[in-house]
């Protein structure tokens, strides 16, 4: 587990390598992430855009960028959370995530720029 505090919003990470949704014998490598997200301001805050650089060790560095997350742009008040979970396909056994997410303070209108903590995902056969 990862965890970063920008600008009062917390964001944790956990991967998870999936098996069943992988074929490693053709070199795909499939792993979760869920992201867990808490507003620790005392204004609530709406999550605008996501950026993310995706690093897979035998393959140029991947970058994906978009509104929201999982087609959603939730608001969190004061001492909210809001979690998710999506996916990563690799091509090898290592790979690396990180990137930010662009918040809106609801009341200020002021922009946040909080970061996602850098995380591996790592093949377990790899780690023997």
């Amino acid at each position: 587990m990862n965890t970063i505090t920008t600008e009062g919003v917390k964001i944790t990470v956990t991967t998870r390598f999936r098996a069943d949704l992988s074929q490693v014998n053709e070199s795909r490598f499939f792993f979760n992430y869920r992201i867990e997200m808490e507003n620790m301001k005392e204004s609530p805050v709406q999550l605008i855009h996501r950026d993310w650089y995706i690093f897979d060790s035998l393959n140029e560095p991947n970058t994906v960028s978009g509104q929201g997350v999982i087609g959603e742009q939730p608001i969190l008040k004061p001492g909210q959370t809001y979690a998710y979970t999506s996916g990563c396909e690799l091509t090898s056994e290592l790979g690396r995530m990180r990137g930010f997410y662009t918040f809106q303070n609801q009341i200020s209108g002021e922009m946040l720029q909080i970061l996602i903590p850098t995380f591996d995902l790592v093949y377990p056969a790899k780690l023997n």
